[in-house]
């Protein structure tokens, strides 16, 4: 029999939270409220896997994934944490981490994690979470996704902002022989224009001002696994010939040395912007762009697939009260009506930030249609203002989370620093205490 899975979090609401999640997708579980305490729980159990929160009093996420690793390098460790960065992928990828979660986790993500890992190991028959749809033009694109998951091709995978671009390019990876290996999405908008060389194929120390020591760039860092380009387009033009390099020899060279470094990885490009459109513009290399092209997928926008709103509606609403503690847990039928009859230019991305406001507000366990307001319309509702709707918002989850700030802070997705800020201002404008 398989030892349980671990959870590690010093605070208990999370731990508690996180374990159940776990507990509902048919694994065991035990907790621990420090690295120290774990560690020694390990040392009796060998768990197969552990989640572990990144920043805790004493010994950190990191410590502990190194200690666990070093008694069992066959155990799969997951770092959770609410502030993940790409410098932190890559260290953890170095210290062997299977995958870098962000808070809050989602049942979607756990599954995935388990059916990873103790699926394999005990010949359980989880199912990888699929992209969630029941629409024929997504269908359409995931069989080609599944047909293509099992080469090394290199896939375009273009659409709108918020089509579910990162999420098709994992779930490739996921259903690839090199699934167990790291899945590395890099956003290429988020690169300084005179360091993207460096990001992408690393650089050795002294190869420019400021860099201190060896660096590996993201190529390496990916090895074995698989390397997201997102937002492709951004790539500048004079660092593109390099990229196409890399593809062809499958070889990168770090600034600062002429020796050639091989990489094993398959590479998945991601752009919102029709690449067609930028070659013949002069803004993307012709030939880069054919190199990236052996595979295209042309994701479709929400309002294309109509059928697919209910479905992400209810998989939205799981997902933010389980994170919040709100006991909403259905659509009305007439909130359902509103959001099929609105257009969605902001896509999934812009279905799921009502959904989570419409959690925050909903004050039992249905909501209903004045919950459902798509983001075009806040402005125009009458008589409210964007910073009277955003204090709502705070205000009503601080009081559903028991005044926590931080927790709240979380379910919102901003910083504990915007929270108390808000609160000052509230305070002032209303000459008393708010919460």
């Amino acid at each position: 029999m398989i030892a349980p899975v671990m959870v590690v979090d010093d605070e208990a609401m999370v731990r508690k939270t996180l374990a159940q999640a776990i507990e509902r997708s048919g694994a065991e579980v035990i907790t621990a409220a420090d690295g120290e305490e774990a560690l020694a729980k390990f040392r009796e159990m060998r768990n197969p896997l552990v989640f572990t929160d990144l920043k805790m009093p004493g010994m950190s996420g990191i410590a502990l994934l190194r200690s666990v690793k070093s008694l069992a390098p066959e155990t799969a460790v997951v770092l959770v944490t609410g502030f993940a960065t790409q410098e932190l992928a890559a260290e953890a990828a170095r210290e062997g981490a299977t995958r870098v979660l962000s808070k809050p986790v989602t049942l979607h993500e756990i599954r995935r994690v388990l059916s990873d890992t103790l699926g394999n190991l005990a010949g359980d028959s989880w199912q990888k979470a699929p992209v969630l749809t029941e629409s024929p033009h997504m269908e359409t694109a995931l069989a080609l996704a599944r047909r293509v998951a099992g080469t090394d091709a290199t896939v375009l995978i273009q659409g709108e902002t918020g089509t579910g671009k990162e999420l098709m390019a994992r779930f490739i990876h996921d259903a690839s022989p090199r699934a167990s290996g790291p899945f590395v999405a890099v956003n290429c908008c988020a690169l300084a224009e005179t360091l993207v060389e460096s990001e992408l194929f690393g650089h050795e120390r002294g190869a420019f001002t400021g860099a201190a020591g060896r660096r590996t760039g993201w190529f390496e860092v990916a090895a074995g696994g698989t390397l997201v380009l997102d937002e492709v387009s951004e790539i500048p033009f004079a660092v593109q010939a390099k990229l196409l390099r890399a593809l062809q020899e499958r070889v990168v060279h770090r600034v600062g040395s002429s020796q050639a470094v091989k990489v094993n990885v398959r590479v998945i490009a991601i752009s919102n912007r029709d690449l067609r459109a930028e070659v013949q513009a002069g803004r993307f290399r012709e030939d880069l762009f054919y190199r990236l092209n052996v595979v295209s997928l042309s994701l479709p926008l929400l309002r294309e697939r109509p059928g697919d709103i209910p479905l992400l509606s209810r998989h939205f609403l799981q997902k933010y009260a389980a994170a919040t503690g709100s006991p909403a847990e259905v659509l009305s039928p007439e909130a359902l009506s509103r959001l099929l009859a609105h257009a969605w230019p902001g896509n999934i991305r812009e279905l799921e930030n009502v959904i989570q406001r419409a959690v925050i507000l909903a004050n039992g366990r249905e909501i209903v249609a004045e919950h459902v307001l798509p983001e075009s319309s806040f402005e125009a509702a009458p008589g409210r203002t964007v910073m009277e709707h955003e204090k709502e918002l705070i205000l009503s989850t601080l009081k559903r989370l028991n005044g926590n700030r931080t927790h709240t802070a979380k379910a919102l997705g901003v910083s504990v620093r915007t929270i108390r800020n808000r609160l000052r201002e509230y305070r002032v404008l209303s000459g008393g205490a708010v919460c």
